[in-house]
């Protein structure tokens, strides 16, 4: 009878320690993926907006075509 008490509290101590391991990977995989998010966003407004077409001068105002 003992031996089934124990192999019980073994199996609960055992899934206790499996339990925190889990839960302290995921946190660590969150940090992770956080750190790349903020990562990704900053090299995402790094990036400079569309550039304006002139609207005065000799370049890039009229556009001559012949057929």
């Amino acid at each position: 009878m003992s031996d089934s008490v124990e192999s019980a509290v073994a199996a609960a101590t055992g899934l206790q320690n499996w339990a925190m391991m889990q839960e302290k990977d995921n946190l660590l995989l969150r940090k992770v993926l956080d750190g790349q998010a903020n990562t990704i966003l900053s090299l995402v407004n790094s990036v400079p907006s569309a550039p304006q077409l002139a609207t005065s001068g000799m370049v890039g105002t009229l556009l001559h075509t012949t057929a």
